[in-house]
């Protein structure tokens, strides 16, 4: 009953890996338990189990199946706490990989290197739409005028089965694209009806995901080779669209509203590290603002006492005598 409200409600690429959790790893140790016998302890140790198993990111979703089973059991009135709620399990941390970005040049020896698929790679990195919103692109949803693009469909492959849906977050958004990049676009489609694919494969249907570790058949894999770059994700792409918009002075809010993300909070998370160099900017900007209004006199360092002069030179006596009479 708990999947099958999950199905209803989530898209098939967030079910798909909750489903995977339940019928590997939280049904085959808990199907048979009874609900009142289930402790917090056995959780903990159960938790404990995974943690030495699979990574984190595996462990605290199948901790949060098991999780969200028992506060359905706890609001049907079966049991009367969650024993997955009432303590501290140990969940592991999650560890934030590195983000790969490429530079201006980089992006355009990869381009290069891609052959055909040569504008899907400045798409990628110049806008930051995500895979799927590429492959789903449609003649209509370019925006030439405007120098847009409108990102109304997701296509997602989920076990080997694509799904057109709407974008990961539900909402459609315009994306910004650079003037040189639309001008290509526009070319290559100009002879194209309005729901012709922009990206199509070679039977002008969808595009699958080509993984960087997929063999070598990857078309990335191979332009990556080509152009003498290191291993990345095509996912990369979108975090070097972002790591450009940065450079280029773009304000977080806009980058926001261009990769779609739920709020600029979440931008700022993902990418704090692009943002490292605004401290410094806004340390020195106040410092100038500040030395500018006069600020700066309050801590002026004192003067320093001038040195004494310097006293006159005595004049040597000439040497005397016995009889006190002085040698000239």
């Amino acid at each position: 009953m708990w999947l099958a409200a999950k199905k209803a409600s989530l898209k098939p690429s967030s079910y798909s890996p909750i489903e995977t959790a339940w019928r590997l790893r939280v049904e085959p140790t808990w199907g048979r338990w009874e609900l009142s016998e289930i402790r917090h302890t056995d959780v903990r140790a159960w938790v404990a189990k995974l943690s030495g198993e699979v990574g984190a990111t595996v462990t605290i979703r199948t901790f949060g199946v098991l999780a969200s089973i028992l506060d359905d059991a706890v609001y049907d009135g079966l049991i009367a706490t969650n024993p997955a709620r009432v303590a501290r399990v140990g969940l592991p941390k999650k560890m934030r990989g590195k983000h790969g970005y490429l530079t201006h040049s980089e992006v355009a020896r990869l381009a290069a290197a891609s052959g055909p698929h040569m504008l899907l790679v400045l798409t990628l990195a110049y806008t930051g739409i995500r895979w799927g919103e590429a492959v789903a692109l449609e003649v209509k949803d370019l925006n030439l005028r405007q120098s847009r693009l409108h990102i109304v469909t997701n296509a997602v492959e989920v076990n080997g089965t694509l799904h057109i849906g709407s974008p990961k977050s539900n909402r459609a958004r315009r994306v910004p694209v650079p003037t040189f990049l639309m001008h290509e676009l526009a070319a290559m489609v100009a002879d194209r009806s309005p729901h012709a694919l922009v990206f199509p494969n070679e039977r002008g249907k969808h595009m699958r995901r080509t993984r960087a570790s997929s063999g070598s058949r990857s078309w990335f894999k191979t332009a990556l080779k080509r152009a003498d770059l290191p291993p990345m994700t095509l996912h990369d792409l979108r975090h070097t669209a972002a790591s450009l918009a940065v450079q280029s002075g773009a304000h977080v809010k806009t980058i926001q509203r261009m990769l779609g993300h739920t709020s600029a909070a979440m931008t700022l998370d993902v990418y704090s590290d692009l943002f490292e160099d605004d401290l410094d900017a806004v340390s020195a900007a106040l410092d100038e603002a500040a030395m500018k209004s006069g600020l700066g006199d309050l801590f002026a360092p004192p003067q320093k006492p001038a040195p004494p002069s310097p006293r006159p030179a005595v004049k040597a006596r000439p040497p005397i005598n016995s009889h006190g009479i002085g040698l000239t």
